[in-house]
């Protein structure tokens, strides 16, 4: 009786081990984000959803594993924002050894409830980059040279970087006066420098290490503190999907300028053959994807406004008597405009100089063809009017019964009133040597 109640117990602990073991794992459960790579609208998209959805499912932590060379401002904007407003904790890691968390990178660790770094990797080197052709101006200048307004845009960025990343760095109560010397002066921080300056919390050399000592501590998110099981719990990966996938594609550059392109001469192919439908189509589609793709884009609307100009004057060329100018005027434009079009100089963001040669030199091939298309049309016998009737031959389908006209003779599927000084006949055959209004005067042809 007794080894029956120890068999029944141990049976009910069991069940009872079942029923709470998926309510447990679930509350227990740590998202896993990766950026690789440059920080874009594509990955900061891919973070703001990553991170709602750990908040839906109730996860305890989220891992931002990084190791990314920087990116766009808007976009560490973005990320930053969601981080700070986030119910679940999250720790940003830079992981694996020999990555980076260079430039943007650094904000986003800043900005993390916890920051993690694996051995062999860095930080750092936070100083904005300058924006469009100009270049940031050295962070020590003489104070009584006056500066131009290039160097003051140039300082007023790099005062609100320092403030924004000071600002974090006192939020998370990490070392503050580092993160406005890694503005100013662009310094970097190995793992274990950055553990000693207290940059960073800790120091893992891969994600089950990290939850391990992640396990116990309590953080406060949003007002409320938040204890940490993370000892033993395997990470849920957020994989990247097809729209964080297509995002990365469209708001590239290069692609963006290729689709924009793309789309405009499809579109002109419809209209100057309409029915075609698939150029009009693709182009239509190609056009719009380029759109959005630029307004995610730190666009310089001047060069924007040079490249779709020197498309329409490309177009342009086609059917105005400009022996080339309008065309090659076009070509410098879309060069021009190209160019300048990404008023960044972020890696990973500028458009290379042999895509704009590439795409300059196709539409300069194009309008040479078509050019060469006009020229030979001009030099081609005409193929309407009256050029094609006279000398034309004919088979004469009526003859008149009176004196009114003597004949109706059938031209390339056209009645057509005919007369001659001779007889005719039905069905004999006439060469027109003349027109007057609605008659052609023909000659019988000799059959013999």
């Amino acid at each position: 009786m007794v080894r029956r109640m120890h068999i029944l117990a141990c049976a009910a602990l069991c069940l009872l081990a079942l029923v709470l073991r998926p309510a447990a794992h679930g509350a227990a459960a740590v998202g896993l984000l990766t950026i690789d790579g440059v920080i874009g609208p594509a990955n900061a998209d891919y973070v703001v959803h990553g991170l709602a959805r750990s908040a839906r499912l109730e996860h305890q932590l989220v891992i931002l594993k990084m190791d990314t060379p920087g990116g766009l401002d808007t976009a560490m904007r973005e990320i930053i924002k969601a981080i700070l407003s986030s119910p679940v904790p999250v720790v940003a890691y830079v992981a694996p050894s020999g990555a980076r968390a260079a430039s943007a990178g650094t904000y986003i660790l800043y900005a993390s409830h916890i920051a993690a770094m694996a051995p062999g990797t860095n930080l750092g080197a936070a100083t904005p980059v300058a924006i469009g052709i100009g270049q940031a101006p050295p962070a020590q200048s003489d104070p009584k040279k006056k500066p131009d307004d290039e160097s003051t845009l140039a300082h007023k960025q790099v005062n609100d970087a320092a403030a924004y990343l000071r600002g974090l760095a006192q939020m998370r109560g990490r070392n503050a006066a580092w993160a406005e010397r890694a503005v100013r002066e662009a310094v970097s921080l190995t793992a274990e420098e950055a553990l000693t300056q207290k940059v960073i919390e800790l120091v893992a050399p891969d994600v089950p290490a990290l939850l391990a000592q992640l396990d116990g501590r309590t953080l406060t998110v949003l007002g409320q503190a938040r204890r940490l099981e993370t000892k033993g719990v395997l990470p849920v990966e957020f994989a990247p999907g097809w729209r964080t996938r297509l995002l990365e594609t469209i708001t590239h550059p290069s692609v963006a300028l290729l689709m924009m392109t793309i789309g405009i001469y499809g579109l002109v192919f419809e209209f100057m053959n309409p029915g075609f439908v698939a150029p009009g189509v693709v182009g239509a589609i190609c056009l719009l994807l380029a759109l959005y793709a630029l307004q995610l884009l730190p666009v310089n609307y001047a060069g924007l406004a040079l490249v779709l100009l020197g498309l329409m004057l490309m177009v342009a060329e086609a059917f105005l008597p400009s022996f080339g100018v309008v065309g090659f005027g076009g070509v410098v434009a879309f060069v021009a405009g190209a160019l300048m079009l990404v008023d960044t100089e972020v890696p990973g963001f500028g458009i290379p100089v042999g895509l704009i040669g590439a795409l300059g030199l196709a539409s300069a091939l194009l309008l040479a063809g078509t050019a060469r298309l006009a020229l030979s049309s001009r030099r081609r016998p005409l193929a309407s009017g009256d050029a094609t009737l006279i000398g034309a031959t004919a088979r004469v389908e009526t003859v008149a019964p009176d004196g009114g006209f003597d004949a109706w003779i059938r031209i390339e599927g056209e009645l057509w009133q005919a007369a001659c000084a001779l007889p005719l006949s039905r069905a004999q055959t006439v060469r027109v040597v003349a027109r007057k209004g609605l008659t052609l005067e023909v000659v019988p042809v000799d059959t013999s």
